[in-house]
């Protein structure tokens, strides 16, 4: 049994002081005690928060975050935009090796871990060989991400995508997307593989990439064949010009043909869902599903915002995720996602709902409970029988010393730049302390090598 004592936890129903904290061998909690008396020998903590769920990664991408940041003079296909910034990522995604991407994805879990995520959600899409080869063993690069989150300490949650077609009408893909090629069959044998592995740090869902990629037949087909329970997760009205093309095709908005050819429930994620008519918006909060937002990478690519504030009246949930990973940071995703409402509706303090005033707290609390749901583990509140993922802040630093807990995840939240996440426990173990991972240097040097390599043609 391991334990910690904190002056201040943040826990489901707000902060509380003199909490007793208590996990056994398997990373679960067996104690939460407010005005608990502290044990003698325990290790002392001021502020605890439940860590963050990051909702929708694709690791690799880590591997050229900041290297599109030129502008495409000349191109074919207009301003710099989502499609331009696609081409120059599937240059990476057609060269990267297991092996690089098992550096890549360590190596961004650490960050993630440093910065205050504990989970992640890996909408994972690189099935397939350079050229598009089937390798011997279908699940050899999703396994390769769970060596890597293993190896960070981070819990995760595997979705295999589902990617058959470039576009609507079922568009043959390019030569540039062969990588990405998988059938429900295909999806579902990678599944199968990644069963043994399921356990408390690691469960297993599937992806349809998005409606462009994905006929309606073989949605229903993965759906069906995927064991119940196990998290959907799906990219939808990212992009105008993807909503333009679904009503083409189809005569729908993106979110209505979806809902029209699927149980939608509380085990889907709508990762973006940023282009949506008032009734689309409406249907996800009444179907308990969750909206996947990733505010930096949809600022970096372009894609617009979503409609928050009337998506919060209406009950809906939603997590964050950092997605291509410009950013590995949730303070600065939550910041961005507030900010970004801010400058569309020119107000201050958009994330709010009923008796609930404190926009941080609301944000990180409300992010917890979406990113716990589309991970479908047992994640996002300090509780008995949930996982002993925590943060400890550092309240020596300038921003948190002798500050009111009611108070600290404003200034967490809204308040610098310096990163202040000191320690950090993900399933039980002490993986950054100090504000280091523990496999920092090892794991930094894997991807220097990677990157080298990579980046060498």
């Amino acid at each position: 049994m391991s334990a910690l004592f904190a002056r201040h936890a943040l826990l489901a129903e707000g902060w509380h002081r003199d909490v007793l904290l208590e996990w056994d061998a398997r990373g679960d909690l067996t104690q939460v005690a407010p005005d608990a008396s502290a044990p003698p020998g325990v290790a002392r903590a001021d502020y605890v928060l439940p860590g963050m769920i990051n909702l929708h990664s694709h690791a690799f991408q880590r591997a050229f975050a900041g290297l599109t940041e030129r502008a495409e003079g000349g191109s074919n296909r207009g301003p710099d935009s989502f499609w331009t910034w696609r081409d120059l990522m599937y240059r990476i995604a057609n060269r990267i090796t297991p092996e690089q991407m098992e550096a890549v994805a360590a190596q961004l879990y650490a960050e993630c871990l440093r910065h205050g995520y504990t989970a992640v959600c890996e909408f994972h899409y690189v099935h397939r060989a350079p050229g598009g080869h089937v390798y011997g063993n279908p699940a050899e690069t999703a396994q390769r991400i769970a060596q890597a989150a293993r190896e960070a300490g981070i819990g995760v949650t595997l979705l295999p995508v589902m990617y058959a077609y470039a576009g609507f009408r079922d568009t043959p893909l390019r030569q540039d997307q062969e990588r990405f090629r998988t059938d429900p069959a295909h999806v579902l044998r990678i599944v199968e593989a990644l069963e043994p592995l399921r356990g408390p740090q690691l469960e297993v869902g599937a992806a349809p990439h998005s409606l462009r990629a994905v006929s309606a037949g073989q949605l229903r087909e993965l759906v069906q064949g995927l064991p119940a329970g196990r998290p959907l997760h799906i990219h939808i009205a990212e992009q105008q010009l993807e909503v333009a093309q679904c009503v083409e095709a189809t005569g729908m908005r993106p979110v209505d043909y979806l809902m029209h050819q699927a149980d939608v429930d509380a085990r889907w994620c709508f990762v973006h869902a940023t282009h949506l008519s008032d009734g689309e918006r409406d249907r996800i909060a009444a179907s308990g599903a969750v909206a996947g937002l990733c505010p930096t990478t949809e600022a970096n690519l372009g894609d617009g915002l979503f409609p928050l504030a009337p998506y919060i009246a209406a009950g809906g949930r939603f997590g964050i995720g950092s997605d291509s990973h410009v950013s590995q940071s949730p303070v600065e995703e939550l910041r961005w996602l507030e900010y970004g409402q801010r400058l569309a509706q020119q107000r201050r303090n958009v994330a709010v709902r009923g008796g609930q005033r404190d926009v941080a707290a609301f944000l990180w609390q409300q992010a917890l409970a979406g990113g716990a749901q589309a991970a479908g583990r047992r994640l996002g509140v300090l509780a008995q029988g949930r996982r002993a993922d925590l943060l400890v802040l550092d309240s020596a630093h300038p921003n948190l010393d002798g500050v009111p807990a009611d108070e600290v995840l404003g200034r967490f939240l809204f308040s610098g730049n310096d990163n202040l996440v000191r320690d950090v426990l993900a399933g039980g173990h002490w993986v950054v302390q100090g504000g280091r991972h523990k496999a920092q240097d090892a794991i930094a040097q894997r991807y220097k090598a990677a990157a080298r390599t990579l980046h060498a043609h």
